[in-house]
């Protein structure tokens, strides 16, 4: 009986040890450069191109029309046909789905709001600019000029809904119709921000000094964390409250479509911008100050922007796959396991390589995987859209 008393007895002391062993040691520089990871959630975005952003009415007027298939060529397709909210505002698909299968993943718009750069390629310098090209696109939307238009003076709601939120009631000049759609279009979205998650209470936890609190936080992601800002430097890219940098990067992933054509990424995108009558350097700009264009103004297309893309951010980013602009990737894992065995000679920029072999052991890949699965969240539920004009 003594010794089953003495066995019990050390079980126990075993398993508080265990538990008081659950924080690992954090040097106060890593405590810094975790710390640099929030708080979340942000102050809420504010876009001075755009007059109706972080309006009610600018907002509620951009949600319906976000779930309006006759925005579309073919009445079929809304925005969020490929943007879902129960798929983190994706598809679930390697390849996005218009009106016909397109060469690049549909993006999540979680925390959209806070980019200065849109799209896969920054095509779009603001995202009311970003959210007219689907719509025109004819692999996508294909919905035309006066499509917008047609509904905001024809259809009463949308007619109310757009009086409520721009101060008159919808014109002739299809163009800014079409403007003011994305603009409204562009204050929804700028309202989807990410839940908050397991790092970010271990994060504030740990700047705070609470030990206690901090210790509730998974060892493994943990281990992932010090991996993660340290010897993988996946800080480097992956920066700040949002983990993204909003810049881009080449990263070793193949550029070719199909046979003989290839995706230029950002030096494409940088082009397309110039060309844009709907870039912040043109007559749609809503900030008179002009110091919302200096961005754009001194971007400069360079031959090393070749097979870049923008730096996705990685909240939610284990309820989000498939992964890199194509989708080739399936999993959290295919992604570890590709910085980890990265070919310096897949790099095809002729500026400085911005990812190199990380050689991870299993142990070091699997922590990886579970500190970026602490920045998931289930979202709350949404509710339900209020009508335009009750």
């Amino acid at each position: 009986m003594i010794r089953l008393l003495l066995l019990a007895w050390l079980l126990a002391a075993g398993t508080v040890g265990v538990r008081a062993q659950q924080l690992l040691d954090w040097s106060p520089e890593e405590v810094r450069a975790v710390g640099q990871h929030g708080p979340w959630p942000p102050p809420p975005v504010q876009d001075p191109s755009n007059r109706v952003s972080g309006t009610a009415a600018g907002v509620a007027l951009g949600e319906h029309l976000f779930n309006e298939p006759r925005l579309s060529g073919d009445g079929r397709m809304s925005c969020a046909t490929c943007h879902q909210a129960g798929r983190e505002w994706s598809d679930g698909l390697a390849k996005a789905r218009g009106a016909v299968e397109l060469d690049r993943r549909t993006p999540s718009l979680w925390n959209i709001g806070y980019l200065h750069w849109f799209g896969w390629d920054g095509a779009g310098d603001s995202l009311w600019a970003q959210s007219i090209r689907p719509l025109l696109d004819p692999r996508e939307m294909n919905g035309g000029p006066t499509r917008a238009g047609e509904l905001l003076r024809n259809d009463a709601a949308f007619a109310c809904g757009y009086e409520k939120a721009f101060g008159g009631k919808p014109g002739t000049d299809d163009e800014r119709l079409l403007v003011d759609t994305a603009k409204a279009l562009a204050a929804f979205q700028a309202t989807l921000v990410s839940p908050r998650t397991p790092f970010d209470d271990f994060r504030d936890a740990l700047v705070a000094g609470n030990r206690e609190s901090a210790a509730r936080f998974p060892l493994a992601a943990q281990r992932g964390l010090k991996l993660f800002i340290g010897d993988a430097n996946c800080n480097l890219c992956h920066l700040g409250p949002r983990f993204t940098s909003g810049e881009f990067g080449d990263i070793g992933i193949p550029f070719f479509v199909r046979p003989g054509e290839v995706d230029p990424g950002r030096l494409g995108g940088l082009q397309r911008l110039s060309a844009s009558p709907f870039n912040l350097l043109g007559r749609y700009n809503d900030d008179v100050s002009g110091d919302n264009t200096r961005r754009t103004r001194h971007v400069q297309r360079l031959h090393s922007n070749f097979g870049e893309f923008r730096v996705p951010g990685l909240r939610q980013v284990g309820r989000a796959g498939p992964y890199m602009h194509n989708g080739s990737l399936a999993s959290l894992e295919d992604v570890v396991r590709h910085y980890s065995e990265v070919s310096p000679d897949r790099l095809h920029s002729d500026g400085t390589p911005l990812v190199r072999p990380l050689g991870l052991t299993p142990q070091q890949s699997a922590d990886l995987v579970a500190f970026l699965r602490s920045l998931d969240a289930e979202p709350p539920p949404r509710p339900a859209s209020a009508p335009l004009c009750p």
